[in-house]
């Protein structure tokens, strides 16, 4: 799908999407529970893929608009034993552990660039235990019985890893200690991870930075709970609000723990200076505050390297296609440097490299310009009426499919 985008100026009033984040958190919940109601739910291609594998573990899933309850797993039997999680490292890294918890041969399967993306922490842990761990290309097969215990888990690669471990852990009965190694990335969506536990009746303890405590044995309770409003996504609406535009996002929490709160703040920063910013617990953010950088007065932003293994490799994107607008962004190992130039309309086409974030900041930084986007439909992974949303606002969009 191709999207011209008009030069304009939004305003208007418009209501953040669901948090993606808490939304894969509160359905994994609910399927552990007897029946829980989640309220709130926008179908994107990750959500639909969580779906779907939960619903191959034995889940009951019944969808009414945006209210989906869900429920009844039982780890005695399993409905399917291949999983496809499609293009979404949330519903992969979630719950392969919990598949370990089935004792049967399980395969995860996926696209090529889902699977290029590491699974070394979980193949470590397999081979600790003794249990059967195979990756292909396109999938990996697990077989074996996850204990409960003690673990040493790497921080620095994804806390998706932690996550995941965490999920499967509280459904064994007995007690597991987690200890966090090395650098903790994105160490504010495991806050995200042990609320929603806790607000199905299961609590994690925190004991200090590194080390997470599982009591294990408690049983998840049915609720009735809404999905949140999403800050990774807000920041690409509220971003116009630095444009000369006037955007009111409605729907979000104030007291959130989502650590991409702090986008306003780093927005704020970009606005009045030329800062130093480090993304490493906010990498979702990073496209679209180094497009903001470029538009206003440039800036560092340190902690980037896992930018390299997201939907794309996001770094390398952002400079490829800024560079268009003639803007400079030096891409190196840890640190992405974006430089102060004059934004000139783009003579060729923009490429989404298969990436939401991209193809959003994009859209963005298109509105001072005008522009023509290739590959837009992969907004439908985490955002799929970006555009609609966008046309409300009043930026003339024209669709070609």
């Amino acid at each position: 799908m191709t999207v011209l985008i008009e030069k304009g100026t939004a305003a208007g009033r418009v209501k953040a999407p669901p948090s993606k984040s808490m939304a894969h958190r509160y359905l994994i919940c609910g399927a552990f529970s007897g029946k829980s109601l989640i309220k709130g739910i926008e179908l994107s291609q990750d959500i639909k893929a969580t779906l779907e594998c939960l619903s191959s573990l034995g889940a009951e899933i019944k969808m009414s608009g945006g209210n989906i309850e869900i429920g009844g797993i039982d780890f005695k039997n399993l409905k399917s034993n291949v999983l496809f999680c499609n293009e979404s490292g949330s519903t992969l890294r979630f719950l392969l552990p919990v598949c370990l918890l089935f004792d049967k041969e399980i395969t995860l399967k996926g696209s090529e660039r889902l699977f290029s993306r590491s699974l070394s922490v979980y193949k470590e842990l397999c081979e600790s235990q003794g249990i059967y761990f195979s990756e292909t290309t396109t999938g990996v097969t697990v077989k074996g019985k996850l204990q409960s215990g003690k673990y040493s888990v790497r921080g620095d690669i994804s806390s998706q890893f932690i996550s995941g471990l965490i999920f499967a852990l509280s459904c064994l009965q007995g007690e597991s200690t987690i200890e966090i190694t090395g650098d903790i990335e994105s160490g504010s969506y495991l806050s995200l991870t042990i609320k929603a536990l806790a607000d199905f009746g299961v609590r994690v303890s925190r004991i200090d930075e590194r080390t997470i405590f599982i009591k294990g044995g408690i049983a998840y309770k049915n609720r009735e709970i809404s999905v949140e409003g999403d800050y990774s996504n807000a920041a690409f609406l509220e971003a116009f609000n630095y444009l000369g535009g006037n955007v009111v996002v409605k729907g979000l929490k104030a007291d959130s723990l989502q650590g991409d709160r702090v986008y306003k703040r780093i927005f704020d920063l970009l606005e009045s200076g030329t800062p130093t910013v480090d993304v490493s617990d906010c990498p979702d953010l990073a496209p679209i505050l180094i497009t903001m950088a470029a538009i206003k007065n440039g800036a560092v932003f340190t902690g980037t390297k896992r930018l390299k293994i997201k939907e794309s490799d996001r770094g390398a994107a952002m400079s490829s296609e800024l560079s268009k607008f003639g803007c400079s962004v030096l891409v190196e190992e840890n640190r992405i440097t974006v430089e102060k130039r004059e934004i000139k309309k783009p003579r060729t086409v923009l490429l989404g490299h298969n990436d939401h974030r991209i193809v959003m900041s994009l859209a963005v930084i298109s509105t001072l310009t005008g522009g023509e986007i290739l590959g837009a439909e992969a907004v439908s992974k985490s955002f799929p009426d970006f555009f609609e949303k966008l046309k409300t606002l009043g930026i003339d969009i024209k669709v070609k499919k």
